[in-house]
């Protein structure tokens, strides 16, 4: 299949799977005559592979690292299990940022009467301090 299929069939922007290959998280294509890319099933699944990856927030470093891995399956699985274990990490930082920021929203949410004017509005005087 070409790119623009590739495109439809993964939900990919071309520039994305360019982009992708680029970054060495695709195999490089074949080519026709016409210098067209050429994919098969082995590209789609790779790059569903580093479009789940991406939707758990993994990075691109960290999803190369996962691809170097999987192509060694005799390895130990742990240092899989320590790059999940720092995601997780991340991801329970991120969440305690995202409750403060939720929290502080909420103040200043709670200070605004919608009968006041912009001259008196609580959430403009929070941002001002």
């Amino acid at each position: 299949m070409k790119i623009g299929e590739l495109s439809k069939t993964s939900g990919c922007s071309i520039q994305t799977i360019r982009y992708y290959e680029r970054e060495g998280l695709l195999s490089e294509p074949e080519r026709t005559e016409g210098n067209f890319r050429l994919y098969d099933v082995t590209a789609l699944k790779q790059l569903e592979f580093v479009k789940h990856c991406r939707s758990l927030d993994i990075s691109l470093i960290d999803i190369k690292r996962l691809i170097d891995l999987k192509n060694k399956p005799e390895e130990s699985c742990s240092s899989v299990n320590a790059l999940i274990a720092q995601q997780l990490a991340l991801v329970n930082k991120r969440m305690k940022e995202l409750k403060a920021l939720k929290n502080e929203l909420q103040q200043m949410a709670s200070t605004c009467n919608s009968d006041n004017t912009i001259e008196g509005c609580g959430i403009i005087k929070s941002l001002d301090s």
